[in-house]
């Protein structure tokens, strides 16, 4: 009668003396060579390291001002997206709202580069039929500069609420003033410009 595979070959046995413990204690599988190849560490729950997961109350959020005076659009909004989520903290969690609150100036100066600033069309859409507007970013950052800087942050934030919230603390204004020096804001290093 052959032998099937669930009674175990001397193949098996053999496959399983390879390992050092058991090849040390001569045993064999049916000997209880399991409990051998079981290190030290995973005999007690003590011994286990847990995951962190923050609480709402330990979130601290800290206020950032950033100068866009000269910097590439694309390339700021990536920076303070990554400062809006928190990713920049040893603490971050993807499902939780851990970022910093974010103040942009000068945002009438970013810089586009090519030729997007005639090129790259800001859309919305009434929602009627024939709704549709379309403005040039160059026109766009001269009326209204704001609107530029939170689009390109807003697509590279979560598409849900949790993303909605993070946009909440994002402040841009096109001058050089803003009406947040009371959180004593600090300045933040954009790379690039």
């Amino acid at each position: 009668m052959p032998r099937s595979a669930w009674q175990g070959s001397s193949s098996s046995n053999r496959a399983f003396r390879s390992f050092p413990a058991a090849r040390e204690a001569g045993l064999t599988r049916s000997e209880g060579a399991g409990t051998i190849a079981r290190s030290p560490t995973h005999v007690g729950a003590s011994h286990a390291m847990k995951t962190f997961t923050p609480k709402a109350s330990d979130v601290q959020r800290a206020w950032w001002v950033v100068d866009a005076d000269g910097q590439v659009l694309g390339r700021l909004a990536a920076e303070i997206a990554t400062i809006l989520r928190g990713k920049h903290k040893p603490v971050f969690a993807p499902h939780m709202d851990m970022g910093d609150y974010v103040v942009v100036i000068n945002a009438g100066k970013i810089r586009l580069t090519g030729d997007k600033l005639n090129q790259k069309m800001y859309r919305r859409h009434s929602g009627f039929p024939g709704g549709l507007r379309e403005t040039k970013y160059g026109d766009l950052l001269a009326q209204k500069p704001e609107i530029a800087i939170e689009k390109a942050v807003k697509g590279m934030l979560p598409h849900n609420r949790l993303g909605r919230a993070m946009l909440k603390k994002l402040k841009v204004y096109g001058g050089s003033e803003h009406p947040h020096a009371s959180q004593d804001p600090k300045p933040l290093s954009v790379n690039g410009g």
